[in-house]
Formats: C-alpha cells, sequence, structure tokens
C-alpha cells in the first residue's frame, strides 16, 4: 500500500465538518466522550465474559470477539477526526490514508462474518440444543472467528491494492472525516469505473453472503421457536438472540445504504452522516443493546462488582 510512483497527491485534506466550524469545541467534547464510553463498554463486557466461568460459552465468545473488533472499528477514524478538530485541520498521508481505508472495511467486512457466525451459533442452540454442545466445539468456535478476521482483511486486499494504482493529480481536498472509498474516488484523476463495479461486486458479496446466513438461521430459529408450547417459553427462547438482531438490523441498515450501491451517493453531507452512525453511534450503541437486553451478562457483571476486596 505504497506511494506508488504515478501517484502526485503526497497527502489530503480531510475536510470534516465545515458548516458546524462554529461548533468545533462540541463536536470535539461530543466525539472524545463517545469515543471514551464506547472503548470502555467494550472493554468491560471483554473483562466480564473472561472473568466470569458462566459466560464461558461459544455465544459469549463470539460477543467477546465482536466487542474487541468493535474497538478496533472506531479507533481506526475516531483518533484522526479528534486531532483534526482539536487542530483545526485534518491532514493524513497517502499511505495513511489507504492505511486507514484498508483497516475500517476490512473490519467492517470482519463484522459482517462475524455477526452472521453468531446467528448460525443462536440457529444451531435453539433449533438443535441437544446437538450443540457437540456441533459448536471450541476448535471450532476458534476457527470461525480467526476465518471472520481473516475474511474480512482478505476481501478488502483487493480493493486497496487496486485504488493504489489510481493516479490522484489534484486536488487533495477529502470530503469526508476519514479516508472512505466514495470521497477517495472522486479525487482521482484516473477512470474509476472498473474499481467503482468491482467495489461494488465485493461489497455486495460480502453483505448479501453474510446477510443470506443471518436471515436464513434467523428464519429457522423463528418458525422453531413458533413451535414452541407456551408464550413465556418462547419468549425465554427468543431473547437469548434479540439484542443480536437487533444489532444486526442497525449494522445491515446502514452499511447496506453506504456500500451496496454501483454508484457513489451525490450528496456527500448525507454519505457523513450515515458513516457517522455506523462508524461513531452504533459501536456506542451495540454494547448497551446486550447489556440491556442479556441477563447472563447483566447478572454476571453484578456479581463481578460485589465481589469483596480479598485485601
Amino acid at each position: 500500500m505504497s506511494n506508488p510512483n504515478n501517484t502526485w497527491v503526497a497527502e489530503f485534506i480531510l475536510l470534516g465538518f465545515p458548516e458546524l466550524h462554529h461548533l468545533q469545541g462540541l463536536l470535539f467534547g461530543s466525539f472524545l466522550t463517545i469515543y471514551v464510553v464506547t472503548v470502555l463498554e467494550n472493554l468491560v463486557i471483554v473483562g466480564t465474559i473472561r472473568a466470569s466461568h458462566q459466560l464461558h460459552t461459544p455465544m459469549y465468545f463470539f460477543l467477546a470477539n465482536l466487542s474487541v473488533l468493535e474497538t478496533f472499528y472506531t479507533t481506526v477514524t475516531v483518533p484522526k477526526l479528534l486531532v483534526s478538530l482539536l487542530a483545526g485541520v485534518g491532514i493524513i498521508s497517502f499511505s495513511g490514508c489507504l492505511t486507514q481505508l484498508f483497516l475500517f472495511l476490512s473490519l467492517g467486512s470482519s463484522e459482517c462474518f462475524l455477526l452472521s457466525t453468531m446467528a448460525c451459533d443462536r440457529y444451531l442452540a435453539i433449533c438443535h440444543p441437544l446437538r450443540y454442545p457437540a456441533l459448536m466445539g471450541w476448535r471450532l468456535c476458534l476457527y470461525l472467528a480467526l476465518s471472520a478476521w481473516l475474511g474480512g482483511f482478505l476481501a478488502s486486499f483487493v480493493s486497496i491494492t487496486l485504488i493504489s494504482r489510481l493516479r490522484f493529480c489534484g486536488p487533495n481536498v477529502l470530503n469526508h472525516f476519514f479516508c472512505d472509498i466514495s470521497p477517495l474516488l472522486q479525487l482521482s484523476c484516473s477512470d474509476t469505473t472498473t474499481i467503482e463495479t468491482l467495489d461494488f461486486v465485493a461489497a455486495l458479496a460480502v453483505l448479501a453472503t453474510s446477510l443470506l446466513v443471518t436471515v436464513v438461521s434467523y428464519a429457522h430459529i423463528l418458525a422453531t421457536v413458533l413451535r414452541i408450547p407456551g408464550r413465556g417459553s418462547r419468549q425465554k427462547a427468543f431473547s437469548t438472540c434479540a439484542s443480536h438482531l437487533v444489532v444486526v438490523v442497525i449494522f445491515y441498515t446502514t452499511t447496506i445504504f453506504m456500500y451496496a450501491r454501483p454508484h457513489a451517493i451525490s450528496s456527500f453531507n448525507l454519505n457523513k452522516l450515515v458513516s457517522v452512525v455506523y462508524s461513531v453511534v452504533t459501536p456506542l450503541l451495540n454494547p448497551i443493546i446486550y447489556c440491556l437486553q442479556n441477563r447472563d451478562i447483566r447478572e454476571a457483571l453484578t456479581k463481578l462488582l460485589h465481589v469483596p476486596d480479598p485485601s
């Protein structure tokens, strides 16, 4: 991902939110608070799962992976945004821009694969409860989690390789708060038709594959839950995956809107608004959703907080 010889622009200026320049201090405080809370939330979830023996199950193993992934996901963009807001101008090198884009796309793709893996886990647990312990062993869990992480990186490698070969002759003002594909391609003086098409196909393949697995899993889950006698039993069965379903809906709605389209959205203000939702707000809400909706995590966290100090 080094700067090729035919690339003339050495750095980009991240425009950020010029229409909100008079609220720069408020934006900095808001994004800083959201980032710190997001990191702390995910660290609490990972620490709780690690410290609580009753949470050492495949479901919470994948949830811990999701928390780690989302910590990295928001760290790719928000710290650079905070520096830009503090300095009044955002400057990022060409190689830094490609690195940020690669990590952002990779982690986003990994989250797609991980969410579909979690849906499969819930399908096996609810639809095949007797076979679940034998089917979802720790070796398979580790393999699936590793595949989700590596799959995301491999899915983004081709796109970044192609983008790195484009020519950027100027201007170098990128109308966004981080290096995203659409505003970056707008600055290229090369023909980007092929890359836009390939990027659309790659994004659609990742999203469609993972979403299809998730939808099929939840269709089977819903059919199984509806056959369970007693309303209370049905609610108890579905409550184990309700929080995951909410996270899936939020994540895929915004991601599909941004990336599963053949042409860039003309309104970059709309681009930035949606980007804030899925790159900043969603990682903040996901741990809250899991903690508030998940009784096991609430109980484990309560026990940990009430453990007497051995000293």
